[in-house]
């Protein structure tokens, strides 16, 4: 047996953010902003809700589409770089939400890549046969660390949360393969100076505005593009296909100048690649969960189809998968 999705579910929050919101903000314009990122919009989470109620949602969805129930679960990871708090994890809130006790639950920080990298660690967990239904929530508040002064960063940031139930399935079916990445060596490209263990919150980090996400957007672009497409081309060389094999392509929704730079490098056709970024932005670990769960929901994704996601986030972190669905939806 394989280990694979067998339900998927997807939140994001009422609230609307329009670039001409932004205009109004910063010194920037529509033309702008869609032209550098293809983001038209993004969601907001409300004050006083967290990651951990955008990860509930999605977490319950996920149950329901995977038709088991809540107390069927046997371990929850929360892929999250905006938890609720330091500790106790997120992943602990959402279990205590969604009703479960005395299964294990932890968060992981793998920024952008954290989804994937949750259902990797997942079904590592299923084929030991110790796990049967193991719950991966990808859950980000990032409106939360993004800086409304900063015309470069506040354009390309939202929130949302997906979640998948990572079950065995069939042979020869689910996640084949995933292929994961990081460089420590370039942790200063995009990060949050303060609110850790180095730099502790003071009145001081508060008024330099230290809380909030600080990016290297130029160099970033070209790391991004180079990681994100080798990641893709070690998944089609190691599986022996090809590129015209893969059904649909999800990748990270963070600009989509980056998306059509590495689908040209992994020669994969813009109508094989799957888009969402103009409605939410970049949502972090969430992206491609979310974008996984509109494909799925709307019918792009059928049993049998081989889809391949990529990501990629501070850390720096890349990661990739190939997995052949095996859902009939």
């Amino acid at each position: 047996m394989g280990a694979g999705i067998i339900g998927i579910g997807s939140y994001v929050p009422d609230r609307v953010l329009t670039n001409a919101d932004l205009e109004k903000m910063v010194d920037t314009s529509d033309e702008w902003i869609v032209t550098r990122t293809g983001i038209r919009e993004r969601r907001i989470c409300p004050e006083g809700k967290a990651a951990s109620d955008l990860g509930t949602v999605a977490a319950i969805r996920a149950v329901e589409d995977a038709g088991i129930k809540v107390q069927e679960i046997d371990m929850i990871i929360c892929a999250t770089i905006t938890p609720d708090m330091v500790f106790p994890s997120t992943a602990c809130i959402i279990q205590n939400n969604i009703g479960i006790e005395n299964i294990p639950c932890f968060d992981l920080s793998a920024a952008c890549s954290g989804f994937i990298y949750g259902l990797e660690i997942a079904r590592s967990l299923i084929e030991t046969h110790r796990y049967r239904n193991i719950l991966v929530v990808a859950a980000e508040c990032m409106s939360r660390v993004t800086d409304y002064t900063d015309r470069t960063t506040c354009v390309l940031l939202g929130d949302g949360a997906a979640a998948a139930v990572v079950s065995k399935v069939e042979d020869n079916y689910g996640i084949l393969d995933t292929y994961l990445g990081a460089a420590g060596k370039y942790s200063n490209l995009l990060y949050v100076p303060a609110g850790g263990s180095k730099i502790p919150a003071s009145h001081e980090t508060v008024d330099k505005r230290m809380h909030f996400m600080k990016m290297e957007g130029s160099t970033l672009f070209r790391i991004a593009v180079n990681a994100m497409s080798d990641s893709v081309k070690k998944i089609i060389e190691r599986n022996k296909i090809s590129p015209e094999d893969i059904v649909l392509f999800i990748p990270h929704q963070a600009n989509i100048r980056i998306i059509q730079g590495v689908a040209k490098s992994a020669c994969i056709a813009m109508d094989r690649v799957f888009l969402n970024i103009e409605k939410y932005g970049n949502m972090s670990a969430a992206s491609v969960g979310v974008a996984l769960d509109e494909a799925a929901k709307s019918g792009k994704i059928k049993k049998n189809d081989l889809i391949c996601m990529v990501s990629f986030g501070a850390g720096l972190t890349w990661a990739a998968n190939l997995i052949k669905w095996s859902k009939n939806d």
